[in-house]
């Protein structure tokens, strides 16, 4: 069987789904990846064939609202992708695509070409009782997709562009997460974080007579007041940290680098500070780690608030008191609790076994 993933671009996005390119190539399934350059090597580290895909361009936002030039960037780099997507896949007839929800594209070309599609949603499913992003966001795309619709022949509106239903969607959430859960139907297949090998990555702290606070806000925004504020907070030898950042000094105690292999960190962490992106969020869930989020997109600040609803963590507005929610979540025995109940929800969601015996399932062009 012939699978096309596609995600252009996105650690949040490519990584959830490399555990399922790894559960399906070991099942022979023959799979090919379509992303940017940037995520080639980890896509074939998975077992897939890379498909270039044109590299989604820098964003460097000009205006006081980023938010609004955003759309027009991300939009202008996805109708570049689908010139390439219709080509390659009219010469090649995957049996199934595979994209990523945010990649219009793929959608487009599955069903101009008459294939099966399953849709990777790396964040909470949205429907009409739980929407996760307004479309009215994207208002500034409007001319953009005027353009692109008449070029190519094709239909396309604005909030299709943000979220558009599919016959089968994979969620990497378990539903105990998902907001409004018991109103998604059976084309939804929570089967929650899936890690596959990176869960046999290695890392140790450097004492092992202190609690290991981890620190990051993801591979995308940096916050140097927020960094130091750590260093500042921490540093009087209750605690060790381990922290993705650059530009700032650690110290014995304050283990600073560019980057750490987080599942294993997290094997080890009392307490996470994070951005509450949805992969870091699901990891620290994984392996039962209390959160402190700091969010600093509308999407993380969803996620906060779910993970202080439902008792997982809690939510902080910024980084003046740091130190007392680290020391809270980490003595509160009802968050444990909740922590227990939600890994025993994620361990039984199925993981990357569940997600590819979805996607086989859909079974050849045509059925």
């Amino acid at each position: 069987m012939g699978i096309l993933f596609v995600t252009l671009a996105g650690q949040g996005h490519v990584t959830p789904t490399l555990a399922v390119v790894e559960e399906l190539t070991g099942r022979g399934a023959e799979v090919e990846y379509a992303t940017g350059a940037e995520h080639a090597e980890a896509v074939t580290g998975a077992g897939a064939r890379w498909v270039e895909l044109p590299a989604l361009p820098a964003f460097r936002p000009v205006t006081a609202n980023p938010i609004d030039e955003w759309f027009p960037h991300y939009f202008r780099a996805m109708a570049a992708t689908y010139p390439v997507l219709l080509d390659h896949c009219r010469a090649t007839e995957p049996d199934l695509i595979c994209y990523d929800s945010t990649n219009w594209p793929a959608r487009l070309v599955a069903h101009a070409l008459g294939a099966p599609a399953v849709r990777t949603v790396p964040h909470t499913a949205s429907n009409t009782h739980h929407n996760l992003m307004d479309a009215s966001l994207a208002r500034h795309i409007a001319g953009d997709l005027a353009e692109f619709t008449a070029r190519h022949g094709v239909e396309l509106d604005i909030p299709a562009t943000i979220e558009a239903p599919e016959a089968c969607s994979i969620v990497f959430v378990p539903r105990e997460f998902q907001p409004r859960a018991e109103t998604f139907d059976e084309t939804f297949h929570f089967v929650g974080p899936v890690l596959g090998s990176r869960l046999d990555e290695e890392w140790s702290p450097r004492r092992d007579d202190l609690p290991l606070l981890f620190v990051s806000l993801g591979s995308v925004l940096s916050d140097a007041a927020f960094y130091r504020a750590c260093v500042d907070q921490f540093g009087d030898g209750a605690w060790q940290v381990a922290m993705t950042a650059e530009g700032v000094e650690g110290t014995d105690l304050v283990d600073v680098r560019p980057w750490f292999p987080q599942p294993a960190v997290l094997k080890h962490a009392e307490v996470f500070i994070s951005h509450g992106g949805m992969n870091s969020t699901m990891e620290a869930l994984h392996q039962g780690v209390p959160l402190v989020v700091v969010p600093q997109t509308p999407e993380q600040a969803a996620n906060a608030d779910r993970v202080a609803e439902l008792g997982l963590g809690e939510r902080v507005g910024d980084h003046a008191d740091l130190r007392a929610a680290v020391e809270r979540v980490a003595a509160d025995g009802t968050i444990r609790r909740n922590l227990d109940r939600m890994r025993a929800a994620i361990a039984g969601a199925g993981g990357a076994h569940r997600a590819a015996e979805v996607i086989l399932s859909r079974g050849l062009r045509g059925a």
